[in-house]
């Protein structure tokens, strides 16, 4: 193993320090049951919520395995014991529920659910044309 020399160990520790003085971070963290989102308080006053069931790692959790959230890491993590969760709370602040595969995949089946005039109006044509080709039988 490398060894680590003085000045890469005080670079180290001053972009942790920035990284605690810039980063939000939790101060705590709440489950509501009635709503189904996860609250962070953050230590510089603001209050952030989100739907459980947006992120990856808690899609599908029961509400007793949810109400479990700890604050950990210096208010950096959030740390679900029962589920062996951890989620950094400076990526939940900014959007980041899963892993970018899982996100792409979750965006597509939302996307795939809208309704519009124009995709209507295709879909009205298409019918009349006969509608969607039957599949070959046995391939």
């Amino acid at each position: 193993m490398a060894s680590v020399t003085d000045a890469q160990l005080k670079a180290a520790q001053a972009r942790g320090a920035k990284l605690l003085e810039t980063a939000p971070r939790a101060a705590g963290a709440t489950y509501d049951r009635a709503t189904g989102r996860v609250t962070i308080n953050l230590v510089n006053g603001c209050t952030y919520a989100f739907p459980a069931r947006l992120v990856q790692d808690l899609h599908g959790a029961s509400d007793d395995e949810l109400a479990g959230v700890e604050v950990d890491g210096m208010g950096l993590n959030l740390h679900w014991p029962a589920l062996d969760a951890d989620l950094y709370v400076p990526a939940l602040v900014s959007g980041i529920f899963g892993t970018r595969a899982w996100m792409n995949r979750e965006l597509a089946r939302i996307a795939g659910r809208a309704t519009s005039p124009a995709k209507a109006a295709a879909a009205r044509a298409n019918g009349a044309k006969g509608g969607r080709p039957r599949k070959a039988a046995g391939g």
